[in-house]
């Protein structure tokens, strides 16, 4: 932290990436702890009972340690997202993370955060077609189906977005935030590709593999759990930003910040495309950085809006709360997001 400090303004840094702070967890365990029956919501459109009940369609992404595919439930012709998180006896981390993902799963119920349909426990699923049959285990998670793609797609076709679509999406992920902070649920990794679009374009929270139940009102979180390029002040150097005190919750109104301005400006903001997003060059910016780079083009709601976001001292930054108060989040013209189909 020191080198860092002294060298804060040179481009040239060669840090290693710190590794989460990980938990050893007993497989042995975690195991008792799986289910090997759906936990099905009331009105989930099927009642899937085994994992043969559905078709492997194609692959939709891999990362964190799993695949997603696109699945159909042979009896009712209903697509979902099926995320198979794979681990062997040695796999502790990806055993927390499909540990703390189920959990979380099981809790949340909203329009705005993505629904889990059921969560499986299986030795042997999609092992057929494996590369890695090492006598580990999946955890299955069958997830409602986003035919829209994730925000990242959108800003890999579209480069950038016009306000009245972005301020659609803010409101739409300040609405999940603000119903996962009253469950006292921190998400931690709030970015493009975790916010995934539908048909209608509404825009859903997704992935809770390094989210976080705060138990208490000051509860500090673990600070190298998410992705870097996203992360708070107050996470990333918490000695100097008052991290050990944070509750969390501002790290996710950062993060969503960060998230609304590289939709308008159609690249990560705080960093220039010559820029490599190592971690110590992300260190620099975010936490000694003089400010984020405003579009010339902005409206004065917008530029009010990021600011309230991206204020580095996490207890002057807005709330959730505030920020859907914000009139960027409440002009008469983004009451829905169906604009955002035209984008998908």
């Amino acid at each position: 932290m020191k080198l860092v400090r002294e060298r804060r303004h040179q481009q040239a840094l060669r840090l290693s990436p710190l590794p989460p702070d990980v938990t050893p967890v007993a497989a042995d365990h975690f195991r008792q702890q799986r289910t090997t029956t759906p936990t099905s919501t009331p009105d989930s459109p099927a009642n899937i009972e085994n994992l043969s009940d559905l078709e492997k369609l194609e692959v939709l992404g891999h990362g964190n340690g799993g695949t997603v595919y696109k699945v159909c439930h042979e009896k009712t012709s209903t697509i979902y997202a099926l995320k198979v998180l794979r681990f062997d006896h040695n796999g502790t981390g990806i055993l927390q993370q499909a540990a703390r993902e189920a959990e979380i799963l099981k809790l949340v119920d909203s329009p705005y955060v993505i629904r889990c349909h059921g969560v499986f426990d299986n030795n042997g699923f999609m092992s057929s077609t494996s590369d890695h049959n090492d006598g580990g285990g999946d955890l299955c998670f069958v997830m409602e189906y986003m035919e829209g793609g994730s925000l990242l797609d959108v800003l890999r076709a579209r480069k950038r977005l016009p306000e009245h679509v972005i301020s659609s999406v803010a409101k739409r992920v300040l609405q999940g935030l603000h119903y996962l902070h009253a469950m006292q649920i921190v998400h931690r990794d709030i970015k493009p590709s975790n916010l995934l679009i539908n048909g209608r374009g509404q825009v859903k929270i997704a992935d809770f593999g390094v989210s976080h139940v705060v138990a208490g009102a000051r509860e500090a979180c673990d600070s190298y759990m998410g992705t870097y390029a996203y992360m708070s002040p107050e996470r990333f150097d918490p000695e100097r930003w008052g991290g050990d005190n944070a509750d969390g919750f501002a790290g996710d109104v950062w993060s969503l910040g960060l998230v609304v301005l590289q939709c308008h400006m159609g690249r990560f903001p705080l960093i220039t495309p010559e820029q490599k997003p190592d971690w110590a060059t992300l260190m620099c910016v975010i936490c000694f950085g003089e400010g984020v780079e405003m579009p010339e083009t902005a409206s004065p709601e917008f530029r009010s809006f990021i600011w309230r976001c991206v204020e580095k001292d996490w207890r002057k930054r807005a709330t959730v709360d505030e920020l859907l108060d914000h009139p960027f989040v409440n002009k008469t013209c983004c009451s829905s997001t169906d604009d955002l189909v035209d984008y998908v």
